[in-house]
């Protein structure tokens, strides 16, 4: 679990009801959030289909619940399998694939035991990169755009209060309601567009772009094991898409 996410939530949050105080029931109002809310839905499945929409929860969960291997866990595997294939070739590598969990690296791995030619295995591993990360992008996407209709309709919400509030100025009671939906709206949408919407958009483009990056450590991995090329060149080559800090070798 991303722990960084809750934290960074919770923080906001709790950041603004402490600075309101207790005055937090004058902030709820249902027919403000009715405008914001079932709105930024109502324009979300007019901009996407319903597919994706549904599968929203799905991209929201990936921001507090992600795993994924780091790259040197990733080279220090491939080291391991570079060194199988160095004593005992390419074709011992087959019961070693059945203890992969990365479903990447075990594709790759088997169409190199399978005899497919290297060029083969790059273009069918980049076509895989290509559609994760179109499929990253497309949540990303979703997000950003919730960022972007929320505060939307919270200005909607603010230009209904206020055409309410000038068509009963006659009547002073009406005026502190009408008021608040105005105000409100705007509040509700810029509190989820920048506390939720638009930091998950950020962050699921990170958590692509780290995935993305391990994917290409793979694909360099397997071309190496292909050619039979030595552990020790591959490592070398591979802690090059590493950080100086976490460049760690297996032979030191």
């Amino acid at each position: 679990m991303d722990i960084a996410t809750l934290i960074g939530i919770v923080v906001a949050f709790g950041l603004v009801v402490s600075a309101i105080g207790g005055g937090i029931s004058s902030f709820i109002d249902p027919p403000s959030m009715l405008i914001v809310i079932g709105g930024t839905v109502g324009v979300l499945l007019v901009g996407y289909p319903l597919k994706n929409c549904i599968g929203v929860i799905g991209v929201v969960m990936k921001t507090f619940m992600y795993k994924v291997d780091t790259g040197s866990e990733v080279i220090t595997k491939l080291v391991e399998l570079a060194q199988i294939v160095r004593k005992d070739g390419i074709l011992a590598l087959e019961s070693e694939v059945k203890t992969i969990d990365n479903a990447f690296m075990a594709k790759g791995l088997q169409m190199a035991i399978d005899g497919q030619e290297p060029s083969a295995i790059e273009d069918i591993l980049y076509m895989e990169m290509d559609k994760v990360s179109e499929r990253h992008s497309r949540g990303a996407d979703m997000f950003t755009s919730l960022g972007t209709y929320a505060p939307s309709m919270g200005m909607i919400g603010t230009l209904v209060g206020l055409v309410l509030m000038l068509q009963n100025m006659s009547d002073p009671s009406s005026i502190g309601p009408s008021m608040s939906i105005a105000l409100l709206t705007t509040f509700y949408g810029a509190l989820m567009a920048n506390i939720l919407f638009l930091p998950m958009a950020g962050k699921l483009k990170t958590r692509s772009k780290e995935e993305l990056l391990i994917h290409e450590i793979v694909l360099v991995g397997i071309q190496s094991l292909v050619i039979g090329e030595n552990p020790r060149i591959m490592e070398s080559k591979l802690l090059g898409y590493l950080p100086p800090k976490e460049r760690i070798s297996s032979f030191d």
